[in-house]
């Protein structure tokens, strides 16, 4: 009867064993995409729900009065939305300290938290719970997404290490052949922003199911507007100061703030309780070991590299396409021409377009990867011209569908647009040391070019449309030379990855030379390397000859 226990077990198949455990890490690993898809999807939603619908409250003149006569919300709403677009002009100071501190899972689970605590603050809307928590959304705005676009593509990563588990350099934890995980990216950043887009609709029902019963009928809201689309100027000038028929009840408020924040709660546990981690215990100890001089220092570093330098453009016009659908074409284009009560069902045209036309970045298995990114941009042309051209009649309805095939077809440029930068740069960065950096400038870049947005507030339309479009042409025309300069193989400059400096308490870092004798040979050894590394800076060569 012993031997039962304890003799080897016949039935036992090793190679039939391991398969299944790789299977469920693969499986595990679609997991923790789909979750952080998710809770990015209820986080952002959440939040533009949330803002949008106080700030349509907050103008009507009647509410401010009857609800909050003597605490100027005008002045609140003003300081919010300088707190939500300013701060992160800031955030390449922090945001890689940040990840490498808390590691990218928990850096993403801050951020999230941080978002909930914005939607708590609405509760009691004084100068003292809305500002700092507006400031306190501006801090976690580049955090929260350069986390999300490294995890998912560690994900994808991790996914190809599942997959090729019986592979040499798998097992000894090396770097996978250049190229060779570019399957998955595409396709774990196609479902992040199939996912991701939806917020746009989900943002849209507090007003759908709450807010549009209280509005009055264009014929009151637009009674003063003489001018829309390109003769407009500033944000919809002429917008009656009263847009709503009756005020809500403050139960009614509560109860619709009560399920935003059971939503944002539940972005928190998603993170918390289905989203793994993206790096090993000891990788991220080795990240972090580097020095956080070190980590300041290199986001700054890696401007120098071409690839990423001529990318700007494309990163800058991201960030001002995605708010001028939303402020620029929805009010002074769709509300100008079809009323408040019209907003919601335009921005979900734009958003259940731009995640269904996510997936079309798959074509990039297929295809080459610039199709995406350069149909995207020729789309959005196509679009800015037209708008520059096209001024509606305000309180006209029957041009409602062109207005909405506009918003189908300005999202389908953003999917491709979104998702095809997201992908280029995890094709271009394959050194899991790297993509934190990298993706923290890409979403720098975006929330600098949304503070522009937020100061041309203003501007005649055209002059606005003249930038997009300026942006944009700048924007393909570096990209086009950075595919040039890459198809010449001109080399490109990287920063150099400075070695970990571990503090080795026991053997858990030790390798096969190394003694854990103070002053031995191997410690003097490896003292000598570390301040060899730290006066070679930089390395003019590829990713290739530095690992070597």
């Amino acid at each position: 009867q012993l031997d039962d226990f304890v003799g080897a077990n016949l039935d036992y198949n090793e190679e039939e064993e391991e398969q299944k455990y790789f299977r469920r890490k693969r499986l595990g690993v679609v997991k923790n995409v789909v979750a952080a898809s998710l809770a990015g999807t209820l986080t952002y939603g959440i939040y533009l729900g949330l803002l949008q619908m106080q700030l349509i409250l907050h103008y009507d003149e009647t509410y401010r009065e009857v609800k909050y006569s003597n605490i100027q919300l005008e002045d609140i709403d003003r300081k919010v939305l300088m707190g939500i677009n300013v701060t992160p002009v800031a955030a390449l100071l922090y945001t890689p300290i940040l990840i490498r501190f808390f590691g990218t899972k928990w850096a993403m689970f801050l951020a999230v938290g941080v978002y909930a605590l914005f939607v708590s603050s609405n509760y009691w809307e004084r100068y003292f719970t809305l500002v700092p928590s507006a400031v306190a959304i501006g801090v976690a705005i580049v955090p929260l997404w350069a986390s999300m676009g490294n995890y998912i593509t560690r994900m994808a990563q991790k996914y190809y290490e599942y997959v090729n588990y019986k592979e040499e350099h798998v097992q000894e934890q090396q770097r996978a052949p250049r190229g060779a995980c570019n399957a998955y990216i595409i396709v774990f950043q196609s479902v992040f922003y199939g996912c991701f887009h939806l917020s746009f609709v989900c943002a849209q029902m507090p007003m759908l199911f709450f807010l549009n019963n209280y509005l009055y009928q264009l014929n009151h809201t637009l009674s003063g507007v003489k001018h829309c689309g390109t003769l407009s100027h500033g944000t919809l000038s002429g917008f009656n100061k009263t847009v709503l028929q009756s005020l809500p009840r403050s139960v009614s408020l509560i109860i619709v703030e009560s399920v935003l924040m059971a939503g944002a709660f539940l972005a928190m546990l998603l993170v918390l309780l289905l989203c793994g981690s993206a790096y090993r215990p000891t990788e991220e100890i080795d990240m972090r070991s580097i020095g956080w001089g070190n980590i300041f220092q290199l986001p700054f570093k890696h401007m120098r590299d071409y690839r990423l330098r001529h990318l700007f453009p494309f990163f800058i016009y991201s960030g001002f396409e995605v708010l001028f659908v939303c402020t620029g074409f929805s009010l002074n284009y769709g509300v100008c021409a079809l009323g408040l009560e019209k907003l919601a069902y335009l921005l979900t045209a734009y958003g259940s377009s731009a995640s269904a036309c996510s997936s079309l970045a798959l074509c990039t298995l297929r295809l080459r990867r610039h199709v995406p990114l350069l149909a995207g941009a020729l789309i959005h042309a196509a679009l800015i011209v037209t708008l520059f051209c096209w001024a509606p009649e305000p309180r006209d309805e029957e041009q409602a569908p062109l207005l909405y095939a506009i918003a189908v077809l300005w999202g389908t440029g953003s999917a491709l647009n979104k998702t095809g930068i997201s992908i280029l740069l995890g094709m271009l960065y394959e050194n899991k040391e790297r993509q934190d950096f990298v993706f923290t400038i890409y979403h720098w870049w975006q929330a600098l070019a949304i503070f522009t947005v937020y100061l041309w507030a203003e501007l005649p339309m055209k002059a606005k449309l003249s930038i997009l479009l300026l942006t944009l042409a700048a924007g393909v025309g570096a990209y086009v030379w950075l595919e040039r300069k890459l198809g010449q193989r001109v080399p490109y400059r990287l920063p150099r990855i400075p070695r970990p400096r571990h503090k080795p308490h026991g053997y858990r870092y030790l390798e096969e030379n190394d003694s854990d004798e103070p002053g031995s040979e191997a410690e003097g050894e490896d003292s000598d390397e570390l301040e060899a590394t730290s006066r070679g800076e930089e390395l003019p060569k590829n990713e290739e000859e530095e690992e070597e």
